[in-house]
């Protein structure tokens, strides 16, 4: 059953107050995930070495499109529930949840062994060579025990917050950070495990994560109260349900590619080296744009609540604060990023050829941040609406469109280079085709019907 609708609010309070409400959880959830894999990366480039940052950077794109398995299938699901409590629809809301604990499973499940059987070919075509092999597989393998778990518990963090209760969701991103932190130093530091210790504490953290979400539905504080029934797959909403979810699954599958990539032409340009490099710039971007991020994530179920009620007006409104807002955070990260890039990469290396190439490198890629709002609302909308393709597209063309191409003829011309300008080049490109197209979505069907 349906429990009394306490989303209501989603539909009825102000807009901006109700866009920072949503935001502000979502950012410092992902504010402390992201200091999590920051510092992660510090003790393990200091307790371990530098050749640890960048195995661990082979494993990512691996254990992540698992894990973005479940993600995927969160925001899928959580744009129909939105949808539905806007609607009053609640037999849809509670099928849509039920299918979404069913294939989440099956899925991911199904992943992780394949991703077992084939360990030994993953990981050197994700660039884990060299010296990196080891170690890389060591993180690889135990990581990956964790990832349905991990997959369950983002699936429901999405769900979490198309209910309108951000704070659980920030808690629930909170737990993992700071379980994996102390259990870093204990392992790694205190126990001396090594690259076994940082995975197992990673793993050990993706478990708390998912027991707290459980607690959640099982408590009185979510309004999604299953049975039996819900979890027998329903074609409609798992139709439904995967369109929109591809959106995120393509995104972080293109993520992945580009990690392949990177990691693989960036080990024949400059070796170990400059594999680590990428390996931090990538820490920062996950760290530094996490307040954008927030935003995106707080606008999602303020759009589709309102997009189901019917109510475009507030959708409209919805749209402009939230790229006011991310603009203008990203343009004060930027400001940091380009002012003290060489004291950033200090704390995480003392390597001399790593201080020497990261910071110019991170200019580059940060280069665009200021306008990397627009782009992640823009295509955020479409999903949050459920239309499926314009989301995809959209989702698509930074990295799948622009990034991927650039990335393969621009170092045949400028070598290492050539890689670093690829970002702020792909970052303009899918800015301004997404800007154009929510312009035109805006004008054409939400000031018609409004």
């Amino acid at each position: 059953m349906l429990k009394p609708n306490k989303s209501e609010a989603l539909g009825s309070e102000p807009i901006a107050g109700l866009l920072i409400k949503q935001a502000v959880p979502a950012s410092i959830g992902i504010l402390v995930m992201s200091l999590n894999i920051l510092v992660d990366t510090i003790f393990v480039g200091n307790w371990i070495g530098s050749i640890a940052i960048a195995a661990i950077n082979v494993v990512l794109p691996v254990s992540f499109f698992i894990a973005a398995l479940g993600m995927a299938i969160g925001i899928g699901g959580s744009s129909i529930i939105s949808r539905a409590l806007g609607a009053n629809d609640s037999g849809k809301a509670l099928k849509t949840f039920g299918n979404q604990i069913t294939i989440t499973l099956l899925l991911t499940v199904s992943m992780v062994v394949l991703g077992l059987v084939f360990i030994n070919d993953l990981i050197p075509a994700f660039g884990g060579k060299g010296d990196i092999f080891e170690p890389a597989k060591i993180y690889y393998r135990i990581v990956l025990y964790g990832v349905p778990v991990l997959a369950l518990s983002m699936m429901g963090n999405n769900v979490i917050r198309a209910e309108g209760k951000p704070k659980f969701a920030m808690i629930a991103m909170i737990i993992p950070s700071v379980g994996n932190l102390i259990l870093d130093y204990i392992l790694i530091n205190l126990l001396d495990m090594g690259m076994e210790g940082a995975a197992w504490a990673t793993t050990a953290s993706y478990i708390c994560c998912f027991f707290y979400i459980l607690w959640y539905f099982l408590s009185d504080n979510s309004e999604l109260k299953i049975d039996i029934s819900h979890f027998g797959l329903d074609w409609p909403i798992l139709k439904e349900m995967s369109a929109l979810g591809f959106v995120t699954l393509a995104r972080q599958a293109v993520v992945s590619v580009t990690y392949l990539l990177m990691n693989n032409i960036l080990f024949d340009l400059g070796g170990e080296a400059s594999v680590t490099v990428y390996g931090i710039i990538g820490r920062m971007l996950m760290f530094a744009l996490f307040p954008v991020l927030g935003v995106t994530q707080g606008f999602l179920p303020i759009a589709g609540y309102n997009y189901g009620a019917n109510n475009y007006s507030r959708v409209r409104e919805s749209i402009k604060l939230a790229i006011t807002y991310a603009c203008g955070v990203a343009l004060l990260i930027f400001i940091l990023i380009m002012a003290f890039p060489e004291a950033i990469v200090s704390v995480f290396t003392q390597d001399e050829a790593v201080l020497k190439d990261t910071p110019n490198a991170m200019r580059w890629v940060f280069a665009a941040v200021p306008i990397i709002g627009i782009q992640l609302i823009g295509s955020a909308y479409y999903q949050a609406i459920g239309k499926a393709v314009p989301a995809l597209l959209l989702t698509l063309t930074r990295q799948g469109f622009f990034f991927i191409p650039l990335v393969l003829i621009l170092p045949n011309y400028f070598g290492e280079i050539g890689v670093w300008i690829s970002f702020p080049i792909a970052d303009t490109l899918s800015t301004v085709v997404t800007a154009y197209f929510l312009w035109r979505e805006t004008r054409q069907n939400l000031e018609t019907v409004a």
